[in-house]
């Protein structure tokens, strides 16, 4: 993974790459024209808005480098059953588990508008599919089937 992405530089050529695949478009204002300022981020030349490739994103407004995150995203993609906080927090070395329970959260929350729902709210209030619609049904949970009994 360090190969691929050695310092913050490579990771946000990276980012820039798959968010404006055809140059800078600002998301404020839509138009293409921007000059790229000392820190990084773009300055729009319609809106004077300055933007930075991680805005909107899940790594918008994070203290810890984008090598850690690249890293992170591997091994929580790569791993058959995922990896839990303290796995991670292991792994690379982090800080505090707190910075790895945040990184993983948000990673979970981006899967789950990537699969179709929009909020992790929306997704606790639907009903799971093995509920049968209508009154008698509701709070009733199917017996578990054990095979092995």
């Amino acid at each position: 993974m360090r190969a691929w992405f050695p310092d913050d530089a490579a990771c946000l050529d990276y980012l820039e790459w798959l968010r404006w695949p055809d140059g800078f478009i600002c998301p404020q204002c839509k138009a293409p024209g921007r000059w790229r300022m000392a820190d990084g981020r773009f300055w729009c030349e319609t809106c004077h808005r300055r933007v930075s490739v991680t805005t909107g994103t899940i790594f918008h407004r994070t203290r810890t480098p984008l090598t850690v995150w690249f890293e992170a995203a591997w091994h929580v993609t790569s791993g058959k059953n995922g990896v839990s906080a303290k796995t991670l927090h292991r792994i690379l070395g982090l800080g505090s588990y707190q910075t790895a329970w945040a990184m993983l959260h948000r990673f979970r929350s981006a899967m789950v508008r990537l699969a179709g729902t929009t909020s992790p709210e929306r997704l606790r209030s639907t009903k799971p599919s093995w509920v049968v619609p209508g009154p008698a049904s509701e709070g009733v949970v199917p017996p578990v089937r054990r095979s092995w009994l």
